[in-house]
């Protein structure tokens, strides 16, 4: 069985990673490229890079940062963010990421999840899926959609998605802890890796969240001090949690 993962997240709207509570009040914390190497070099597994405006802007993903972010790492990264046609996701994964998040695009049309996996193939392939009170909302989590969040991992799966990256929109930026009950029934439902994001603020929550889930999204746990990525390995490793070495 794989070893469980630890995935920085870094948003961004103009070039700046920034970060808000509940996907409101978003603050600058920093350059992408610089903050995505400093991971890297901390011994994170993976990377995810959402660009939260291009939806919302109704513009495309920040192919140009692409670019510059996979001249600097050495790890596998996600990006996500405007992807609204299989040539979005083939431009940025020609500029080196490894993977394409969709979200609000797959939503709207559920086969552009088959068009990436037959053209990416499934493992580059993740439905992010922002969920409030047991259902999906869309658009940055601002439009609810009136669908089940269970039932549309199921679908998303069905039709190609390799991976689900599941935020609870409540949880978020809180560091209270993820939504344990959301991410378990998510994962039960679906055979999937499922990627938990929202409210770490611990160790302890991370644990938490890797007893139900494959991986763990961070985000305002790690930004204002990127170096808490080490320390954080090795407090999961005292809880018992199985990660594998970073060099």
């Amino acid at each position: 069985m794989p070893l469980p993962r630890l995935i920085p997240c870094l948003d961004v709207a103009a070039g700046r990673v920034v970060k808000g509570v509940k996907f409101e009040g978003l603050r600058d914390v920093g350059d992408p490229v610089e903050l995505g190497a400093a991971y890297s070099d901390a011994g994170a597994d993976e990377l995810v890079f959402l660009d939260v405006k291009a939806t919302l802007e109704n513009r495309d993903a920040l192919v140009d940062l692409v670019d510059r972010v996979a001249a600097r790492l050495a790890i596998p990264f996600t990006v996500g963010g405007g992807i609204r046609r299989r040539e979005d996701a083939e431009r940025l994964l020609l500029a080196g990421a490894d993977k394409v998040s969709v979200n609000t695009a797959a939503l709207e049309r559920p086969g552009l999840l088959t068009e990436l996996a037959a053209l990416l193939g499934s493992q580059a392939v993740v439905v992010a899926i922002d969920t409030k009170a047991g259902s999906v909302y869309s658009y940055a989590g601002t439009q609810p959609t009136g669908r089940d969040t269970v039932e549309w991992a199921r679908e998303a799966e069905s039709r190609g998605a390799g991976e689900v990256l599941l935020t609870s929109i409540d949880a978020d930026g809180t560091r209270d802890g993820y939504d344990l009950e959301i991410t378990g029934a998510v994962a039960g439902a679906v055979s999937i890796p499922v990627i938990a994001s929202g409210g770490a603020g611990a160790s302890a929550h991370v644990a938490a969240a890797l007893e139900v889930a494959q991986a763990a999204l961070l985000a305002s746990i790690l930004h204002e001090n990127p170096d808490r990525l080490r320390t954080l390995r090795s407090e999961l490793r005292k809880e018992g949690v199985p990660l594998r070495d970073a060099t």
